[in-house]
């Protein structure tokens, strides 16, 4: 089972690549609140379709060069351009 993530793209400068950004709630043991953390993940992009706002998913995959190791499966909603 490969491990599948959704997040925003917030780069999209390098050849076949962006970098996605996946965010996820967690509680204050002490406080209560909830306090927002986040991860980004260097994603291949085959097809340079990815733009910078878009909502992807991706996949865990085996390493394709130094830092990545996921890939965009699919894209969940395209970003709106002015």
């Amino acid at each position: 089972m490969r491990r599948t993530l959704e997040g925003t793209v917030v780069s999209n400068q390098n050849d076949k690549t962006v970098i996605v950004r996946v965010e996820w709630l967690v509680q204050d043991p002490h406080y209560k609140k909830y306090v927002r953390r986040y991860s980004k993940f260097m994603s291949h992009d085959e097809g340079n379709e990815c733009a910078v706002g878009d909502r992807v998913q991706i996949i865990e995959h085996r390493p394709i060069s130094k830092r990545k190791r996921w890939k965009v499966q699919a894209t969940v909603l395209k970003a709106v351009s002015v």
